[in-house]
């Protein structure tokens, strides 16, 4: 959600202003991509991670102001729920010991907060969904106070004209209505980012697409909502729906989701900027002062503030990111499909499949990508999610087939190349691509091992929110013990 926002209201005149302040912005970048140095010579990665806060019987905590406070760090912030707040990891070098250091110092900051917050009473929880939210969590009142969130679910709920329903046929069925974007603050995420030149954007996007249901598939995490079994990673349809301004009319003429895969390869980051322009309303019209015509000319770098908090308003599942640091343009990929969880050499694992693999992939001679037609990439994602890490999906070459196959016999190898390639020492590549070749080999990820956990603690007769509440308390257990999932127990 980005920048903060003051509460207002907003008037046509301001969309108006609004509207065309953004497409001044992307003429500035169209012309800024052709002239201004974007080069990345020391490659940096970083991560966000969302967190849920639980009491001592794992049932939501809604206190992330005075966890915030307890813990006394910049490096955690408020997220959209009182039972969230997020960690933004400082960006690294990937290279060398990178991804190992940046293990060890997640590990150390969310040893340091767990302990504080344990002195008001909550614990942080990593995991895409958590099992023990009721309708009791998911209202106006348990939205976070920052005043943003507020202004964001307002928009949202105007644009819509109507209740957003959440309809999601798993194992089993959930359909519910609520009346602001809270089902979001369920779908607690790791984001992973990645700095690229423009010339490496679009095959960056466009191999970060290819494997997403791979990615999906491999780190689900969230299986229960609502005490429903529903997907393997239930968070994806979740957040489709719960920040969908469409009402089904919209739908059914071809109105694309705020949330989105996309629907084609591009060929620069100008393409998804633009279509981010040209497709979408703005939900936050509010136009600053700086004008980047008058910044370029004065020869510094402009903000593009408008561009930016548009763009921080449609969830793309790879976001394409522009900033500037330390007076310096640059460009990101965010990839936001994964799951929270469930451990940090889990989560570091993930990142250096998708590292790994999106280097490989992108100096193949013949990309993956045009041997792929971009409908079986998205249909893959949504494959992977319901079904999890044993799903099936389409890759060029091998044909569809499991998931679990292709990664031990095609990827892991490609993404061992892509990181030699980054200067990642043999070591750490070992270390964590050995993760994910075990959560294949055994079938256990998040996901897996929740089901299992749950199946053995159901009791004919007991409540399925007290058994959630064992999963939960069991699942909190091994994540701070801080061994991979594949080696986690069942009972």
């Amino acid at each position: 959600m980005g920048q903060d926002v003051e509460a207002r209201e907003f008037t046509g005149e301001d969309r108006a202003r609004y509207r065309a302040k953004v497409r001044r912005n992307l003429d500035v970048l169209a012309a800024m991509l052709g002239q201004q140095d974007f080069s990345v010579p020391d490659p940096h990665v970083g991560v966000e991670i969302e967190f849920n806060l639980i009491d001592e019987a794992g049932d939501p905590a809604l206190r992330n102001l005075e966890t915030l406070d307890a813990i006394a760090t910049e490096d955690f912030q408020t997220e959209l729920g009182r039972f969230n707040v997020e960690i933004n990891v400082p960006p690294s070098p990937v290279a060398g010991r990178g991804l190992a250091d940046m293990a060890e110092r997640m590990r150390d900051d969310l040893n340091a907060a767990q302990s504080k917050a344990q002195s008001v009473d909550t614990g942080l929880l990593m995991i895409g969904i958590l099992p023990t939210l009721d309708a009791r969590h998911l209202t106006r009142e348990t939205i976070s106070e920052n005043p943003r969130y507020h202004l964001l679910s307002d928009q949202i709920l105007t644009a819509r004209g109507e209740d957003i329903h959440i309809v999601i046929n798993g194992v089993e069925r959930l359909r519910t209505t609520i009346d602001t974007i809270i089902a979001e603050a369920a779908c607690t995420s790791t984001q992973l980012h990645l700095q690229v030149e423009p010339d490496d954007f679009a095959p960056t996007w466009n191999a970060a697409q290819a494997i997403a249901g791979v990615q999906t598939a491999v780190g689900a995490n969230s299986p229960f909502l609502l005490g429903k079994r529903l997907w393997h990673e239930t968070r994806i349809a979740l957040f489709e729906q719960a920040t969908d301004t469409r009402t089904d009319e919209l739908k059914a003429q071809g109105v694309r989701p705020r949330v989105w895969f996309g629907d084609r390869w591009i060929t620069s980051v100008f393409d998804l900027f633009e279509e981010n322009s040209r497709y979408f309303p703005a939900l936050l019209p509010i136009v600053e002062d700086e004008d980047p015509v008058a910044e370029i000319e004065a020869g510094r770098i402009p903000m593009l503030p408008e561009l930016r908090l548009h763009n921080g308003t449609i969830w793309r599942w790879n976001r394409p990111i522009y900033d500037v640091v330390d007076g310096k343009p640059h460009l990101r990929v965010e990839n936001r499909l994964l799951p929270a969880g469930p451990t940090v050499p889990d989560t570091v694992a993930n990142a250096a499949l998708f590292y790994g693999l999106v280097t490989a992939l992108t100096e193949q001679e013949r990309p993956v990508w045009s041997q792929l037609p971009f409908k079986a990439a998205e249909e893959g994602f949504h494959a992977a999610a319901k079904a999890g890490i044993e799903a099936e999906v389409f890759w060029p070459g091998v044909g569809t087939g499991p998931v679990r196959e292709l990664v031990l016999q095609h990827l892991l190898p490609l993404a061992h190349v892509g990181l030699e390639r980054r200067g990642v020492d043999s070591a750490v590549i070992d270390q964590y691509l050995q993760i994910i070749e075990r959560r294949c080999a055994t079938g256990r990820n998040g996901a897996t091992w929740l089901i299992s956990q749950f199946d053995r603690t159901h009791e004919k007769g007991r409540d399925v929110l007290d058994t959630m509440r064992a999963v939960t308390r069991r699942y909190a257990e091994h994540m701070h013990e801080g061994e991979p999932v594949h080696t986690w127990s069942v009972g």
